[in-house]
């Protein structure tokens, strides 16, 4: 035997004991947790052991290694192919964390990017993985055009995803899918897993698609291998798809769901269910495979598999080795590149961050937005991202930065692109109307490394988004997001396009970071913090409409945000009667309201809470300082659903809220007749200030 992976003269029978190996190690471990998906493992393991022994650059002593191939398993619930293929590989995934598969505090029933290292993504929803893979792929593709030099390619690796017929079903699938044949991403590669069956039943109960011509309409350099067992095939058509630099790949690759199994293949039952101890035992006589003992790894497969940590210091040597010179040679982009795949922000970032002056007409926080990110790019060339929604509509266009996009397709004209270069160096990213894709690939460019991505589109929109956004959370990407059009000053487009449970529905997801501002410069400070939160996805809340800039010479500074909630106004010295709190646009509201009450002689406090999960992070002596428990009377304005506001304003407080969708009507009409004028405030505070509380 050669040490070496990539070699194709390994014996026969040592390639059908590894494949073996990975699938019975995957059906035990289904097996013995009663719970789980071994079907996939038993079709799609020869695909899987031919990419990785033979194609996969990894170093399974380092995952993080910055020029790893990358590899997502979009089928996440096949997750026992991608535990076993790690054990074997020599990755720290223990054998007994394998046997307590799906127990409590093990590895779990789909594929999660922290519970074992060399899981890329985490890949719940089917077709999530897909799109995580188009995001790495173009997080490849930029980086490579930023740092790669003359006889120094840096950045110069592959983006594999292994996909089933699930995943494609998905329309996040298809949006990604349509997008990367666009930009024409050459180094992502996709192993179909073609079994052709749904958890219900054969495929064609509702899946009846050319699928092979569906991506080629997409642009996509389209294979077929016939047979899911035949591994020179495979290999050929992985190394066609590797050649393929101007177009990204699929391979469908047929294979039987269940393979082995004497009563059960190609059948939906071994797709979500143990295979049960009897049809183990058949399937393994079947394969010629030791009944006991469970779990068992021969040495001959382990020394085969393992050949991949031997490779892998290898070319990790390797490229450290080309890093090194690099770095002699151009040492300032080497440190740039550092500190970006380190997750780190350049010292000066953001000392171009505009400071707003008082102004009573205003400006739109979504404007105020598009000027902090402008001020922000130049110095920080890490982050990069775009919208979903047609420009200039979000402001979150990035001037002079350059298009992303496909360097073989001509440049279009654009307001404030004109002339400029499309290519992969670009910094504005046009998703299309694709929110769903949008979401799935920022998640992937995040993941990757070495990038800071943003997205744009409509708050409303933020549905589509919700799969993502919830992914975003779980694993902990530094993902922004900018949602404009926040509330019922929409207006003019009526309850379809007025957002109303939307801002609550988006606290709900937890590790997400939501901040609504108040003005102009408290976005700039929400920029600051949602750059700095490198541990969290963060949404920022942004206005259409034009809100007064707060004089922070008579009020406290916009810095307070970073604290999630600050008194913006107080009772000069005194306990207040009464604390209005609010968010956003409705925060100028309440400050004019305060100002009306205090010619009614009664002190009142605003506080400015523009995000709740910055503010619950705070100590309580800080919470209490703002929201003092002895001032019970407490009213919460916010253009949105109340739901959760009665954590800050009490038993004793109350809320003004939206309950219902909206309505139709210009845009400074519809929040006044929903009550969100000042004197319907100051009705509310004087009605919990009596002692029968409020009306």
């Amino acid at each position: 035997m050669k040490n070496d992976l990539s070699s194709t003269s390994i014996p026969a029978d040592v390639h059908t004991l590894c494949i073996n190996t990975i699938r019975f190690l995957s059906v035990d471990a289904v097996q013995k947790a009663n719970s789980g998906h071994p079907g996939m493992p038993l079709g799609a393991a020869p695909m899987a052991f031919v990419l990785w022994t033979r194609f996969l650059r990894h170093n399974p002593a380092n995952p993080g290694w910055l020029d790893h191939d990358r590899c997502v398993l979009s089928s996440g619930h096949g997750s026992m192919l991608l535990y076993s293929l790690l054990h074997l590989t020599g990755y720290d995934l223990p054998l007994e964390e394998i046997e307590r598969f799906r127990q409590w505090r093990s590895r779990p029933g789909h594929t999660d990017r922290w519970v074992a290292p060399g899981i890329e993504t985490t890949t719940g929803p089917l077709g999530q993985g897909f799109g995580n893979a188009v995001g790495m792929a173009i997080a490849e593709s930029h980086l490579a055009v930023r740092f790669n030099r003359p006889r120094f390619k840096i950045i110069d690796h592959y983006t594999y995803c292994l996909a089933g017929d699930g995943d494609l079903m998905e329309g996040v699938a298809a949006e990604a899918a349509s997008l990367a044949g666009h930009l024409g991403l050459g180094k992502l590669i996709c192993l179909y897993d073609d079994n052709r069956l749904s958890p219900t039943a054969s495929t064609d109960l509702a899946f009846t698609e050319v699928r092979a011509g569906r991506f080629a309409a997409y642009g996509w350099h389209v294979q077929t291998v016939a047979e899911g067992n035949d591994l020179a095939t495979i290999g050929r058509a992985i190394t066609k798809a590797r050649n393929e630099t101007s177009r990204p790949s699929i391979i469908l690759i047929r294979t039987h769901i269940g393979h082995g199994s004497p009563d059960k293949p190609d059948s939906f039952e071994v797709n979500g269910l143990p295979l049960g101890a009897e049809e183990v035992k058949l399937t393994k006589e079947n394969l010629g495979w030791p009944l006991d003992p469970l779990f068992y790894i021969p040495k001959k497969a382990l020394r085969y598999f393992h050949l991949a940590l031997k490779q892998g210091k290898k070319r990790e040597a390797e490229w450290n080795a080309r890093f090194a010179a690099y770095e002699e040679a151009y040492p300032e982009l080497a440190k740039e590149l550092r500190l970006a795949m380190a997750g780190k922000l350049p010292p000066g970032w953001d000392m171009d961050i505009p400071d707003f002056q008082a102004d009573s007409k205003g400006m739109a926080t979504r404007v105020a937005s598009g000027m902090v990110m402008n001020a922000i790019a130049p110095r920080l060339t890490s982050f990069l991202g775009g919208s979903a929604d047609p420009d200039p509509s979000p402001h979150t266009s990035l001037k002079g930065l350059g298009d992303f996009g496909n360097p073989g397709l001509p440049p279009v004209d654009r307001p404030g692109a004109i002339g400029e270069e499309r290519g992969y160096g670009g910094r504005n990213i046009h998703f299309g109307v694709r929110e769903h894709a949008m979401g799935a690939v920022l998640n992937g460019m995040a993941a990757h490394g070495g990038l800071i991505p943003f997205g744009a589109t409509v708050l409303k929109f933020s549905d589509y988004l919700r799969p993502s956004l919830r992914l975003a959370a779980l694993m902990g990407l530094h993902v922004i997001h900018v949602f404009t059009h926040d509330s019922i000053g929409m207006g003019e487009d009526g309850f379809t396009h007025q957002p109303v449970a939307h801002l609550a529905t988006l606290r709900a997801i937890p590790n997400l970071v939501v901040i609504r501002p108040a003005d102009a410069n408290e976005t700039a400070v929400a920029w600051q913090v949602a750059l700095e939160t490198a541990d969290r996805p963060v949404a920022l809340l942004l206005s259409r409409q034009d809100l007064p800039i707060i004089d922070r010479s008579r009020y406290a500074t916009a810095d307070g945000l970073r604290r999630g909630g600050y008194i913006l106004a107080d009772a000069e010295g005194k306990l207040p009667a009464l604390i209005l709190i609010a968010t956003g646009s409705e925060v100028a509201l309440v400050l004019a309201a305060r100002k009306k009450l205090l010619e009614r002689n009664i002190l009142t406090r605003v506080v400015s809470l523009p995000s709740w999960e910055l503010f619950d992070l705070q100590p309580q002596e800080y919470c209490d300082s703002v929201l003092p428990p002895q001032v019970s009377r407490r009213l919460a304005v916010e253009a949105g659903a109340p739901q959760g506001w009665h954590r800050y304003v009490g038993s004793d407080g109350n809320v003004l809220g939206v309950e219902c969708f909206g309505a139709s009507a210009p845009g400074d009409v519809v929040p006044a007749e929903c009550g969100f004028t000042v004197e319907n405030i100051c009705r509310r505070a004087l009605a919990l200030l009596e002692e029968d509380g409020p009306p």
